[in-house]
């Protein structure tokens, strides 16, 4: 007979749970320092599929392997524990080389390896819980209780772990969960035997001694920390670690750094000495040896200087202030008060503390007070009025096209510009700054936006209200709370005049005024903005070989410029330096899905014969109809109530930890009351009315929780903490039930296709982390949300409820 699953097993199953949880966090850390962000996700999604492969694997040798169950069990989980720290030191050797993926076949073969080395833990993880579903069948809601509940908390753990400890420590305290789980399971279901005890004991001892050396994060040779090494006396002095990023700080002792984005080439007068200053061994910045900013002439020659030439500004707000670019731009202006705003409190620290002298105080400064806050945010919760707001080079320009096009970006949409002109004085005015590509992307895609801002808030002619040059190197557009003057257009035309740079837009341009000295054969700068200012606006974003849609919060993909279309054209001259052209974000992106897609096609149909042979008459059309679309309906919900959240609690930081955590316990609190139900229709019943609930809950998210949340935007960050886990509760309860419901109702009447069902909610999920994107970047966010209410729908109407089947035995 079934029994019910002991408490120290289910110790077990939570805390392997949660160091797989914690590990996938960890791995998309530890990827997006070694690599970039979207091969990260990449990688990491496909790796996800050791989840599938367990399914499979359990599929085909369930009754060898339960006959076996504690040993096997043990056995796994002391796996996970080896392989999440040797798989990664092996992973980060293969050469693979991500920016080379779209062209050079053997890319996909070290892909491949990496995939297969980073699946290994995943497949043991999903192995010890998959065992544990076909084992103790009458303990299935308690069993994925634990599963979700240690998610949760591993989720929100390894997030707070990151913050005192590097990833390469973090990758150990995995490794000890995974022993600490096998210690549990020797407890539940092996105690007469100390043989496993020692070794789970012995694996810790080698945990202890393991070379962190080994696992040193090897980063990618394209990468410009990697690049800024290979220059002889560049050594690395400082690092710091955080979810936020890692900080490596770089000195040079024989060449001097010199790093001024968009300085005119006509710039006179000599940069100060300065530490350059990496995020994830890439996106450069650095502080300057600053004695008197008034001395520093050169903060004068770039584009983002022309606000200062209009007039004094009294109040200037810089959000994303980081190493101090801008705010020493204000200072050698002689602004008065500068309020800086930036995120990550440990670049602050370097300015406040180690490097304070070094940088001349600056924030210290009497007339300069910095905020450690989201930039949006501090710009939502203020009353305050700015004459001037100053967004600098907040995005990086990556070493290959395409880099950020999966990265959101909620300050450069058209609710962000709204926010930031509604704390502007009369006549105030936002400049925002951006790398120059030829041909135009970032640029015209900004000044779309801005068009539309000004749109939504009822400005008749917003063309009276922008300004826009562009140098060699750096755009900046200027948006004014009110008209454009006369002289505000003379100063531009002297200003450019005087650094080379060209005017691409303001009140009454003539053709002849732009192109001057920053020559492109087609001035689509100039064409494209007044396009975008004329009727003909949409027809011209609709033929632009790139997209230039205004973003908006429920597409944040401001560095999304990628058109179907115009890949013919741009593949066709790769060979002739198209490579430029390339977004490949989300091509790779494309690839991801199409490769899950096809390895879960295999997962899925591979034990089929195998499970057919076991169940008999059992329609297994059932089964797969229930669980694939749960498991994608899940992943589109959690990933669309990450981003409702995101702009509340003000970064995807807080918003990933609070929904993750909030959701998974809750779904593990819904399982756990789910296991009451014992009986083919009080199951049915159960799905059906957690689905409307969901259903309910979901529609009324949709249409109004945007509405609620700016209403309580203003609040202090616990209580806000507080507010969205109260929100989160009921969704994340009534989505802990549907699964464990079905699954039992499957191992009540054929248990052999227990594991078959497991496997196919695990590549569901994979499929759908990847196509949740997809679907954002396309549709926006609410109709993702839209897309998973209807595919709980569909899964509740598919619920296996077997009426017809007998029950049929395990099989060998």
């Amino acid at each position: 007979m079934p029994q019910a699953s002991p408490f120290p097993l289910r110790v077990s199953i939570a805390l392997v749970s949660a160091a797989a949880l914690g590990y996938e966090l960890l791995l998309m850390r530890w990827f997006s320092m070694i690599q970039w962000h979207h091969f990260a996700f990449m990688i990491i999604s496909l790796a996800l599929l050791g989840f599938g492969v367990s399914g499979t694997v359990l599929s085909l040798f369930s009754g060898w392997l339960e006959r076996h169950f504690s040993v096997v069990m043990i056995a796994n989980l002391l796996l996970f524990a080896g392989s999440s720290v040797g798989a990664l030191a092996l992973a980060q050797r293969v050469p693979f080389n991500a920016e080379e993926l779209l062209w050079n076949w053997r890319q996909s073969l070290y892909l491949l390896r990496v995939y297969l080395l980073l699946m290994c833990p995943f497949f043991f993880a999903a192995n010890s819980i998959g065992l544990s579903f076909l084992r103790y069948r009458k303990g299935i809601s308690g069993i994925y209780a634990a599963d979700l509940a240690g998610a949760g908390f591993g989720s929100f753990g390894m997030v707070i772990l990151l913050f005192y400890i590097f990833p390469e420590t973090a990758v150990l305290v995995v490794s000890l969960t995974g022993v600490l789980a096998a210690a549990a399971s020797w407890w539940a279901l092996n105690r007469e035997s100390s043989a496993w005890l020692i070794a789970s004991i012995g694996c810790g001892c080698l945990l202890y001694f393991f070379p962190q050396a080994w696992i040193h994060p090897v980063y990618s040779p394209y990468k410009g920390l990697s690049q800024a090494l290979r220059i002889p006396g560049n050594r690395i002095v400082f690092e710091s670690s955080s979810p936020l990023g890692r900080i490596s700080i770089l000195e040079s002792q024989i060449t001097p750094i010199r790093h001024a984005p968009g300085v005119s080439l006509n710039a006179s007068g000599e940069i100060p000495e300065q530490i350059g200053v990496y995020i994830d061994a890439d996106s450069l910045s650095v502080i300057n040896r600053i004695d008197e900013p008034r001395k520093q002439d050169w903060l004068d020659q770039a584009t983002s200087a022309l606000p200062f030439h209009f007039r004094h500004f009294d109040r200037v707000l810089i959000p994303g202030a980081g190493t101090g670019g801008e705010v020493l731009r204000a200072l050698y202006h002689q602004s008065g008060h500068i309020d800086a705003v930036e995120l990550n409190p440990a670049i602050i620290g370097l300015l406040e503390d180690r490097f304070a002298g070094f940088s001349g105080d600056l924030y210290h400064r009497d007339n300069v007070t910095i905020h450690v806050a989201d930039a949006r945010g501090f710009a939502e919760g203020q009353a305050a009025e700015y004459d001037l707001i100053q967004l600098g080079l907040l995005d990086s320009m990556g070493s290959s096209a395409g880099l950020q096009a999966l990265g959101e970006n909620y300050l450069y949409t058209v609710e962000a510009l709204k926010t930031f002109l509604g704390r502007l004085t009369p006549q105030g005015v936002l400049a925002l700054s951006l790398w120059t590509k030829i041909p135009p992307r970032d640029t015209l895609k900004m000044f779309a936006t801005a068009v539309q801002a000004l749109k939504d808030r009822r400005v008749p002619f917003p063309g009276r209200q922008l300004i826009l040059i562009r140098g060699w190197q750096t755009s900046t557009l200027i948006v004014k709370n009110g008209m454009i003057t006369g002289p505000e257009i003379t100063r531009t035309l002297e200003f450019c005049k005087d650094r080379s740079f060209d005017p691409v837009y303001f009140p009454g341009i003539h053709p002849e005024q732009t192109n001057r000295y920053n020559k492109v054969r087609e001035d689509y700068f100039f064409l494209g903005s007044h396009a975008l200012l004329s009727e003909h606006s949409s027809a011209f974003q609709r033929d632009y070989k790139f997209n230039i849609e205004a973003a908006r919060d429920d597409k944040p993909y401001f560095f999304d410029f990628f058109k179907w279309r115009s890949l013919p054209e741009i593949i066709s001259s790769l060979g002739s330096g198209g490579i430029s052209l390339l977004e490949s974000g989300y091509l790779i992106l494309m690839l991801t899905l199409v490769q899950a897609i096809l390895a879960s096609m295999v997962l899925i149909l591979l034990p089929l014969r195998v499970a057919k042979k076991r169940s008999g008459d059992t329609p297994m059309h059932k089964v797969l109809a229930y669980f694939f679309p749960l498991g994608v309906a899940f992943m589109f919900l959690e990933i669309a109530l990450i981003q409702k959240f995101i702009l509340f609690l003000h970064h995807p930081l807080y918003a990933i930890t609070a929904t993750l955590s909030t959701i998974l316990i809750c779904a593990g609190m819904g399982s756990r009351w789910a296991q009451r139900f014992d009986s083919p229709e009080s199951r049915f019943g159960a799905v059906r009315y957690s689905t409307a609930a969901i259903l309910s809950l979901g529609l009324a998210f949709a249409l109004g929780l945007n509405s609620l949340l700016v209403e309580l935007v203003n609040l202090s960050q616990p209580v806000k903490f507080l507010i969205a886990a109260l929100l989160l509760a009921p969704p994340g309860f009534f989505m802990g039930i549907p699964f464990p419901l079905g699954l039992s109702a499957v191992a009540a009447r054929v248990p052999a296709m227990v594991p078959w069902a497991w496997g196919i909610n695990g590549c569901a999920s994979v499929i759908s982390a990847i196509l949740a994107t997809l679907v954002a970047i396309q549709f926006g966010f609410t109709l993702l949300m839209f897309f998973s209410l209807l595919l709980y729908a569909v899964a509740a109407l598919c619920f296996p409820r077997f009426s017809d089947i007998k029950n049929v035995p395990r099989g060998a």
